[in-house]
């Protein structure tokens, strides 16, 4: 009887462990499956991926995206910068294309590339320093113009005139659009109360090229839009920092832009007007005077005992917004300002400019060189 029961017992536990390894091929199998299947799905998305990666962002997109490569940039820093600018979807696909294909010796420069782009056109543009494709025309924006005179510049390269061009920068609803298109460049402070226009200084000075015959007004200013983010993005970590705002920057280096002569120190300027708001004395730089009043200078004498919100001479700090567009080197000067005891400047006939630490010295520089 005790046999029998150890015989049973025995073959119960053989059953059983014939029962889990049943049960153990069962799981090893749907483990194989899920990972068969699994891996197929991964192959399948990873092909799809890399053949998306492989052709142009948006074949349709004739939006022009200025870039510049620095001289020293290898493949992997371009490919970087491609994908950061949103040119390309993936930059190691691009650079191992690039390999692939033995492409190299790109060169250093200013780009003008667009989302339609193959990889081979912008890898052509790349070796050669040129935009692949040749545009319709270009138009040039230089420093230091105020919303008027881009209006004005438009009017003359396009098909547009200057009144359109100024009633589209008013509407509201378009400014809100591009408020929430570039969200790290345009903020509510463009809508300010004394703010005369809300994207004066924000359209960036530089070459546009053009690959239609007649662009929307609206694709001109997104452009422009696109190239001032473009020139700001690597200054909001230090902007951040300091606890200051892109309106902050651009108004600041507009008051340079105008300022400044052919051998004007941007830097130096900046480090007055710095010195002066920590002083809480007035900036008094007179291009206010004429953007608060849209005059000559002639009549600035006058103009500078009005008061005015862009008034500089009766109003301290900075203005509510800028008052031209700053390129690259009065942007730069406004965060790389010396240290200085300097509270005054000015400049002779040829452009030099004098600083002075106390007004009395400035006025004898003034005895000096202007008279």
């Amino acid at each position: 009887m005790e046999n029998e029961t150890k015989k049973e017992i025995m073959f119960n536990r053989m059953k059983e462990k014939k029962k889990e390894v049943k049960i153990v091929r069962r799981i090893v199998l749907a483990i194989v499956l899920i990972v068969l299947i699994g891996g197929g799905i991964a192959a399948y998305s990873g092909y799809n991926y890399v053949k998306s990666a492989l052709q142009p962002m948006d074949e349709n997109s004739e939006k022009v995206i200025p870039i510049t490569v620095e001289i020293g940039s290898n493949l992997d820093s371009i490919a970087t910068l491609l994908e950061k600018n949103e040119i390309i979807k993936d930059a190691r696909i691009f650079k191992y294309y690039a390999k692939f294909n033995n492409e190299s010796d790109f060169q250093a420069g200013d780009y003008g590339l667009t989302q339609a782009m193959t990889l081979d056109e912008l890898i052509e543009s790349l070796k050669t320093g040129k935009v692949y494709r040749e545009p319709v025309f270009t138009m040039t924006v230089p420093e230091g113009l105020t919303l008027g005179q881009i209006a004005a510049v438009v009017e003359k390269r396009t098909a547009h005139s200057a009144e359109d061009f100024l009633e589209l920068v008013k509407d509201p609803v378009f400014i809100d659009e591009m408020i929430n298109k570039y969200p790290t460049l345009l903020t509510d402070e463009v809508k300010g109360e004394n703010v005369r226009y809300a994207f004066e200084g924000y359209l960036y000075p530089a070459t546009y090229a053009f690959y239609e015959e007649n662009p929307s007004l609206e694709e001109i200013v997104d452009q422009m839009l696109s190239s001032t983010a473009t020139v700001v993005a690597p200054y909001t970590d230090v902007l951040a920092e300091q606890e200051k705002t892109v309106h902050w920057l651009l108004t600041f280096a507009s008051l340079l832009e105008e300022e400044a002569t052919a051998s004007t120190d941007r830097e130096m300027i900046a480090s007055v007007f710095f010195n002066r708001l920590d002083e809480g004395i007035p900036l008094q730089t007179d291009p206010t005077v004429l953007y608060a009043f849209e005059g000559e200078r002639d009549n600035i004498a006058s103009d500078k005992n009005t008061e005015h919100p862009y008034n500089t001479y009766s109003v301290q700090g900075l203005p509510p917004g800028p008052i031209a567009n700053p390129g690259q080197a009065s942007i730069d000067a406004v965060l790389n300002a010396p240290e200085s005891d300097n509270l005054y400047f000015l400049a002779d006939e040829n452009g030099t400019n004098y600083f002075s630490e106390s007004y009395e010295e400035h006025l004898q520089k003034i005895e000096e060189h202007l008279r």
